[in-house]
């Protein structure tokens, strides 16, 4: 899983299902070893790194009839800090964003539109709101499909990374410039911050 192509390949949509349980062959004809799980002190760091770190790393679920799927993710959002006027806390500390001020590693899904869920990851350090949404994973563009495909409900809101949710580290090496920032989608609402660089997806 060294080859620097092939994070673009699985980003590419020829397709490839995200769905992968662990020892299954990928359609390059590799074995996929599992990677090792990402821990608690990389999502501390700031958000912005974690957003665009997070590119390459793989969102992992265990379903509850005990199969693994995964997926490679292609795509971040960061939302950080009380000044960010895209972010759910920017209006204050309510029973709503409570785990945005949690610990970097928790697990946070809310519901748009009242039918699509969206992931994020707390970042940074407690009571400082901040997170980062997982946007899209190999070959499911927008983070409602991302959540469907990995059965991610609001069961899963407050808790932390773990047994049946994580993030792997595979060692995908994204190549030199294959990462672009531009502005986060579907905040037209926030001022100023709606231009602000904090999307970062991989480059095809």
């Amino acid at each position: 899983m060294t080859d620097k192509h092939f994070a673009k390949f699985l980003f590419s949509g020829s397709g490839t299902r995200p769905r992968q349980t662990r020892g299954s062959n990928n359609p390059h004809g590799r074995k996929l070893k599992p990677g090792f799980k990402i821990q608690s002190n990389f999502f501390s760091k700031n958000t912005l790194w974690v957003a665009r770190n997070l590119l390459g790393k793989y969102l992992c679920r265990r379903l509850e009839s005990g199969e693994i799927i995964s997926g490679m993710i292609t795509e971040t959002e960061a939302y950080r800090g009380f000044n960010d006027q895209a972010s759910h806390a920017y209006k204050g500390r309510t029973k709503r964003t409570e785990v945005m001020f949690a610990e970097a590693g928790a697990i946070y899904v809310y519901l748009i539109y009242g039918m699509h869920h969206c992931l994020n990851i707390i970042t940074e350090k407690n009571g400082f709101p901040a997170a980062v949404l997982i946007r899209g994973v190999a070959g499911l563009n927008g983070p409602g499909r991302v959540c469907r495909h990995f059965q991610i409900t609001r069961a899963l809101n407050g808790q932390k990374l773990g047994r049946d949710l994580w993030l792997e580290d595979r060692n995908v090496k994204i190549i030199r410039g294959g990462i672009t920032a531009g502005p986060r989608i579907g905040v037209n609402y926030a001022g100023a911050s709606k231009n602000w660089p904090r999307r970062f997806f991989i480059n095809v």
